[in-house]
């Protein structure tokens, strides 16, 4: 494989494991408190991850111990991201969270050009525009419940934004410590510093009253986080900022079409989702634009006699 189809399939493992997450949050939070959760998912992926770099790269521990300040600031907004999206789904709902949630990855690619230089072909800025058009038919029906909604519904709209906005400059300090650093070693830090800032605020007493299936959810959140961010750091050091954007924007078209199929069984615990034609059309539209640019060029090969 290629350096750009390896970043393309990291990109789309990352918008499958996220697609679930809301999902998964949304059930979670019902038993467990949004900040406890946040540590959870944290704690979980800097232990299982830390356990194998003891194991096969020990020396990626060091990083601990000496991090540079750009990891430290990436650190730190990653850590708003995962509270602000949290927050954003208690006082809100999970499709409109994952709505706002993605404006992250648009001012990522944004910013791929701005910063890092990534030249856009014209088949990739048509997909871009192409996919612009089909969010706002995708949308359309979420974007009409935000408006005129109560303070505590708008609060957690703000909450979710800045999250997103935490979570560029997170994506946009990530791709330039993927040059000189590997990505697990980053990733030990990432998960083991919000996992340290966030355990005063963690009410233990609750989990203690758990079932097994309840602790079965914290866990597939946990690694959840391990191997979504895992491979979002992959994508970025192996293609442009923004193909991995217009990819992992895809993930909440995951999250509505598995709750379709919830709704649709009827399932008691969790609510259900309605969409429209409009919606539908609109995800066929995103799907279409995001194939262009995510496209490759086209070699031109010249024969030798």
């Amino acid at each position: 494989m290629t350096n750009n189809q390896k970043g393309i399939l990291y990109a789309v493992v990352t918008a499958f494991f996220w697609g679930f997450l809301a999902i998964f949050l949304k059930i979670a939070v019902q038993q467990v408190a949004p900040q406890t959760i946040v540590w959870f998912r944290f704690a979980i992926a800097f232990v299982l991850l830390a356990g194998w770099q003891l194991a096969h790269q020990p020396q990626s521990m060091r990083i601990l111990a000496r991090p540079p300040w750009l990891l430290v600031f990436a650190a730190m907004a990653l850590s708003w991201n995962y509270l602000g999206f949290m927050l954003g789904i208690h006082y809100t709902t999970p499709s409109n969270a994952q709505l706002i949630i993605q404006t992250g990855p648009i001012l990522l690619a944004l910013a791929s050009v701005i910063l890092f230089k990534e030249k856009i072909r014209k088949l990739q800025l048509v997909g871009f525009i192409i996919a612009a058009v089909g969010f706002v038919f995708f949308y359309s029906q979420q974007i009409k419940l935000m408006i005129g909604q109560e303070s505590e519904y708008n609060l957690g709209i703000l909450l979710t934004l800045s999250g997103a906005m935490a979570w560029s400059v997170y994506a946009i300090l990530q791709k330039r410590l993927v040059l000189s650093h590997s990505t697990a070693s980053l990733n030990l830090f990432l998960f083991g510093f919000p996992a340290l800032i966030y355990l005063p605020f963690v009410d233990f007493a609750p989990l203690l009253q758990l079932s097994w299936i309840w602790w079965g959810i914290l866990i597939f959140l946990g690694i959840n986080t391990l191997i979504a961010y895992g491979s979002l750091a992959q994508a970025l050091k192996y293609t442009e900022a923004n193909k991995v954007s217009i990819i992992i924007i895809l993930n909440p078209m995951i999250t509505f079409i598995v709750m379709g199929i919830l709704t649709k069984m009827e399932v008691t615990w969790i609510e259900g989702e309605q969409f429209s034609l409009l919606s539908l059309l609109g995800a066929i539209i995103i799907l279409c634009g995001a194939v262009l640019v995510v496209g490759r060029k086209k070699r031109t090969s010249v024969s030798k006699r």
